[in-house]
C-alpha cells in the first residue's frame, strides 16, 4: 500500500500529487483555507486544514495510515512546526511510515562565487530563511535516522512552470532584464520536481539531491528568450546598481553558484526540461504558460 501525505499541497506539492495519482492508493494534502481545500478535493487529493497550530483528529488519523511523507512547508523562525509535533507525539504517530521527502532549496549553499556546487559542497547560507532551511534539513535527517526511515532531501533551484514563468511576467509587464555581470541562476520546471520526487520515492532513496536544470544562465537571457517566443520587444537592460529591488530580490543576487544535478542523474533520472529554453518553449506551445 502507498498512502501519501503532503504537508503543504501548494504549487510543487500539487504537481507531485498529479504524477503519483496512478501510483498511490491514496493521497492527502494540507492547505490553510477551505477554498483551497475544495480545489485539492477536485484533484483527487484528500484535503486537510493545517495552519501550524497542531494536528486535528482527522489529520492525526490520516498520518497513522501514511506510508510516504512529503514536506513542502517552509520553516518558521522557531523551526519546523510539523517536525516538532511529530517528535512530541513519538513514533506511534506514524507507525506505517516508509519514506520521507523534504523539499528544500539550493539557497542553503549560499554564495560560491559562481563556482559549481554539488551535494558535498560546503553550505554557507547567507539569508536567515536559508539558515532555517539548512537546520530543518538536518533535523529531518536526524528524525529519519532515529526512527529508521530513509529521508530524501531535495534542494530545489528557482521554480517555474504553468502560471509562474518569464512569459507571464512579460505579458503582465512585470519582467525586467537586470544585468549583473557574471551572475547566473539555475532553474527547475515544476514537472521535473514532481518527476524527481516520484523517481526517488520508487527507489526509497536516502540522502540529499540537487533538483536543478543543466544550464545556469543569466536572468536577463531568460526574459529575452520569453520575448522571442511571444514576438514582443524585450524590456531594456537595467544595470544591477540602478535596479530598485526588494531586500529579498537583492539577496538572491548576492549569491552566485552553478548547481550540479549529477547525483540525481546518476540515480537514473532524466530531466524532462534540461534548460529554460525547452521548458518555456513547451509552456508557450501548449498554452500552459498561463496556468
Amino acid at each position: 500500500m502507498r498512502r501519501v501525505f503532503i504537508f503543504g499541497a501548494g504549487y510543487s506539492g500539487r504537481a507531485i500529487a498529479r504524477v503519483l495519482a496512478h501510483k498511490a492508493d491514496s493521497i492527502a494534502g494540507t492547505t490553510r483555507s477551505a477554498e483551497r481545500a475544495e480545489a485539492l478535493a477536485r484533484m483527487g487529493i484528500k484535503p486537510l486544514i493545517y495552519a501550524k497550530g497542531g494536528f486535528t483528529p482527522e489529520l492525526t488519523g490520516t498520518l497513522r495510515e501514511t506510508t510516504h511523507l512529503i514536506l513542502s512547508i517552509a520553516p518558521g523562525e522557531n523551526g519546523d512546526a510539523v517536525l516538532a509535533e511529530l517528535i512530541r507525539r513519538g513514533r506511534g504517530a506514524m507507525p506505517n511510515l516508509q519514506w520521507i521527502c523534504y523539499l528544500s532549496t539550493v539557497g542553503v549553499y549560499g554564495d560560491h562565487n559562481c563556482a559549481e556546487v554539488t551535494e558535498e559542497s560546503e553550505c554557507q547560507p547567507i539569508s536567515a530563511r536559508s539558515h532555517r532551511r539548512l537546520e530543518t534539513e538536518k533535523a529531518w535527517s536526524r528524525f529519519g535516522s532515529e526512527i529508521a526511515v530513509p529521508v530524501a532531501i531535495l534542494r530545489l533551484s528557482g521554480i517555474y512552470g504553468p502560471g509562474r514563468n518569464a512569459i507571464v511576467n512579460l505579458v503582465e509587464g512585470a519582467a525586467r532584464r537586470i544585468v549583473k555581470p557574471g551572475q547566473v541562476f539555475n532553474r527547475i520546471h515544476v514537472d521535473d520536481i514532481a518527476g524527481a520526487a516520484r523517481h526517488l520515492l520508487d527507489a526509497k532513496a536516502h540522502g540529499t539531491f540537487n533538483v536543478s536544470d543543466d544550464e545556469p544562465s543569466p536572468p536577463q537571457d531568460v526574459v529575452a528568450f520569453a520575448a522571442h517566443l511571444t514576438g514582443v520587444e524585450p524590456p531594456p537592460e537595467i544595470p544591477f546598481e540602478e535596479a530598485k529591488l526588494s531586500p529579498m530580490a537583492r539577496s538572491f543576487y548576492s549569491e552566485c553558484k552553478r548547481v550540479s544535478n549529477g547525483k540525481l542523474k546518476g540515480r537514473g533520472y532524466s530531466l524532462r526540461y534540461p534548460n529554460y529554453r525547452e521548458g518555456l518553449s513547451a509552456l508557450w506551445k501548449t498554452g500552459l504558460w498561463r496556468g
